[in-house]
């Protein structure tokens, strides 16, 4: 879209011009190029706090300008997380899934069994590894698990 230094009467309007060219420029932004980053957070245990954070975490990588992949949101909405079979497949989905991603961001200080798998996995892959407090704070500590 092109925009015009004229208003619709043919006067110069600056002003307008200027404010329609960040608004395009912002909407560029938006559509450009975003990583895919893996989402490494709790499922089991307290699974609607858990569910919560992962949704909160997915958002922290929207706004840092990744696409974010959580699987432990998606795949128990059709897996059962209880029967094991259901349970390896899920892992395994999400490693391929993970096969898909620039980066692996764990969240939180509570590794899980899961969570460790997924930070071996990244770590034998040579995944780059970032980690976050629940406060969306980024450390360095908290994957040395």
């Amino acid at each position: 879209m092109s925009i015009g230094k004229r208003n619709s009467e043919g006067y110069p309007d600056p002003t307008a011009c200027e404010a329609l060219s960040l608004i395009e420029q912002e909407e560029r932004a938006l559509r450009a190029f975003r990583p895919i980053v893996y989402i490494c957070s709790p499922y089991a245990g307290d699974i609607e706090r858990n569910v919560r954070a992962a949704r909160n975490y997915c958002r922290f990588a929207v706004d840092k300008g990744f696409i974010p992949i959580a699987p432990h949101l998606l795949f128990p909405q059709f897996l059962n997380d209880a029967d094991p079979r259901e349970r390896e497949l899920g892992l395994f989905f999400g490693n391929a899934l993970m096969s898909k991603c620039s980066e692996v961001w764990v969240f939180g200080g509570n590794i899980t069994a899961g969570m460790q798998a997924e930070i071996k996995r990244a770590r034998r892959k040579n995944y780059r590894l970032r980690c976050f407090t629940e406060d969306l704070e980024e450390v360095q500590d908290v994957c040395s698990h």
